[in-house]
């Protein structure tokens, strides 16, 4: 990550949410929240009809992603949290790389749309664009050109999908992603907090860590060499492992199994990317 531009506080921003998070990590450890349904239950009394202004103030579109099928993903969305919070891979990194997850975690799921029987494919590209154009109000420095390819990148991303005959949603169309991750390195510098943050949003999806649950359009081997940096790389892992375990941090056994699953997926993309060191 560069060093030259500090990652903005999450904390300093979002104080409230933070200190919610960390009296979920209590409650959980000392064996006060067992099911989906309690945590649920706490995450809409927490989310009041003033909590969630204060939130769609700061975060636009948060209200609409909350609003799918009686607010699954936003109870999600802290169950990442609360899942992330505790992962050691999240806590070998340093303070400002914790600072960055924490940020990529909020936007993961931003624009995604939960709709019984049908799936949103390209939940991870419409958040990463809502990402992009967001990151700035919090601080986070872009390049001069930011505001001139702004809009074109967008819309360049927005239609990076394949309709197949026969398919019920789009898929991912990773042919284009080299392009759209060289542009937001033109919106923001490469390897700076915002472009690492834009790219995990939009890449948080891109790896079969789950048999069970596949995803639209998994990288092959060569597309993970050639896009999975080493400095996208701990950050990639953090969000993929944090989301496939807050979907089931309620159900040991399945909670296990899924890390074990991510774990030897992020250990052959890790053998991967030390493959183009040595080459």
């Amino acid at each position: 990550m560069s060093k030259s531009l500090p990652t903005p506080s999450f904390m300093e921003y979002f104080p409230f949410l933070n200190q919610f998070i960390l009296e979920l990590v209590d409650t959980y450890q000392a064996g006060e929240i067992n099911s989906w349904a309690e945590l649920d239950e706490k995450v809409k009394v927490f989310f009041t009809h003033e909590q969630m202004e204060q939130m769609e103030g700061l975060v636009p579109g948060w209200k609409k992603m909350a609003s799918y099928s009686n607010g699954i993903t936003l109870t999600h969305v802290l169950c990442v949290f609360l899942g992330v919070y505790m992962m050691p891979e999240f806590r070998a990194l340093t303070l400002e790389e914790q600072q960055l997850a924490r940020w990529i975690v909020l936007f993961h799921d931003l624009d995604k749309s939960h709709i019984q029987g049908k799936k949103d494919t390209m939940h991870a590209f419409h958040s990463g664009i809502l990402a992009a154009h967001l990151l700035p109000t919090f601080g986070f420095v872009v390049k001069e050109k930011y505001h001139d390819l702004l809009s074109s990148w967008s819309q360049f991303t927005l239609n990076a999908y394949i309709e197949r005959p026969g398919d019920t949603a789009p898929t991912p169309d990773n042919h284009k992603l080299p392009e759209i991750l060289a542009g937001i390195d033109q919106l923001f510098g490469e390897n700076t907090p915002a472009s690492l943050i834009t790219k995990i949003v939009l890449l948080h999806i891109s790896l079969n860590i789950s048999p069970s649950y596949p995803t639209p359009a998994p990288l092959t081997d060569a597309e993970v060499q050639r896009l999975i940096t080493p400095e996208l790389f701990p950050f990639l892992r953090v969000m993929m492992m944090g989301d496939t375990d807050g979907w089931a941090l309620f159900d040991p056994e399945d909670r296990e199994t899924r890390y074990k699953d991510a774990l030897e997926v992020f250990e052959k993309v890790q053998r991967l990317i030390d493959s183009n060191r040595t080459a």
